[in-house]
């Protein structure tokens, strides 16, 4: 694992402006709603339709809008768990989440929310906190939820940001263990043992997972490659083999693509002037084994041969 230097950390979010249908009289609520000035988010909580921040309002922004909602809504004890907390402690995910997780130590009842998924279990209190004042798991116990209930590579996009937002592995290692036996944990393990601070985003994640998945070698992440230009830092790789992989995002280019375009450019043709081999990866190669295909003709054959799938993180 290796750190690029002037790496920032993704601080947490902050939490989106809703009203709530009891503040607000039902005439008003009504008359707002009819004219599409506001939309609802969950039950009985509003976002405005206009505004400057609408426009970038992502499904995550949207997420968190309902968890102001059915966090004001409740009075019995409650902490945000799973996908809901890791958006709480501003971690990525691979995927949007579709349902807000709630850990409560009863049962909901069948007029609850469909959108809430509830857990019928109370964290310990070490397994505990807040953030904006919203009660949530604690960074340890939300990796390991999500290692161990979302897909593996979706988990292993959530364990790496971990890491680089400072959890602490002894606590997560602890909380496996003392968790053994249960569902997901076996897998959970896997991901974690795997999880490594220099991924910088989901797709960087996602491309180590599918090598990692098809058994070959564990890479390195962010390698330095010292060229005529200066040292650059490249996502992923192996040094003996002076082979890297450069996950390419749509967001890398905005605005102003083709200035970007030229300067990937000159980085990659001093990196391959370097004797460095590098294969541009984007979110349409992260199917099947097509990457790992990919991959394995630039390794030594011996090592391509020996490649054997890790079971654990293919379900």
């Amino acid at each position: 694992m290796s750190l690029r230097p002037g790496t920032r950390l993704t601080p947490t979010p902050s939490l989106p402006q809703v009203r709530l249908a009891r503040d607000v009289p039902e005439d008003v609520l009504r008359r707002g709603r009819r004219r599409g000035e506001w939309e609802r988010v969950g039950r009985g909580a509003y976002q405005p339709t206009a505004g400057p921040d609408v426009a970038a309002r992502r499904p995550e922004d949207v997420a968190l809008a309902r968890v102001v909602g059915v966090h004001a809504r409740l009075r019995a004890p409650h902490w945000f768990s799973h996908e809901t907390a890791a958006l709480l402690w501003g971690l990525p995910l691979w995927a949007p989440p579709v349902t807000t997780h709630l850990m409560q130590g009863f049962t909901a009842s069948g007029a609850s929310d469909p959108r809430v998924t509830h857990h019928d279990v109370v964290p310990d209190e070490s397994e505990r906190t807040t953030i904006h004042g919203i009660p949530v798991t604690s960074l340890a116990r939300t990796t390991v939820d999500c290692a161990a209930s979302l897909p593996p590579m979706h988990g292993l996009v959530v364990a790496d940001a971990a890491l680089r937002a400072g959890v602490d592995r002894d606590l997560v290692d602890d909380l496996l263990a003392r968790r053994a036996g249960r569902r997901g944990i076996t897998r959970a393990r896997a991901v974690v043992a795997l999880a490594d601070a220099g991924a910088e985003s989901p797709g960087e994640s996602a491309a180590r997972f599918l090598v990692l998945r098809d058994g070959l070698p564990v890479p390195c992440t962010q390698v330095p490659i010292t060229t005529r230009l200066g040292t650059f830092w490249a996502d992923l790789g192996w040094e003996a083999w002076r082979l890297v992989l450069e996950y390419d995002g749509r967001s890398k280019y905005g605005l102003n693509g083709g200035e970007v375009l030229v300067r990937e450019k000159r980085r990659e043709d001093a990196m391959v002037e370097a004797g460095w081999r590098v294969l541009r990866v984007t979110k349409e190669d992260l199917r099947g084994t097509e990457l790992s295909s990919r991959v394995r003709r630039h390794l030594p054959p011996e090592v391509a041969a020996a490649a054997q799938p890790r079971r654990a993180l293919a379900t």
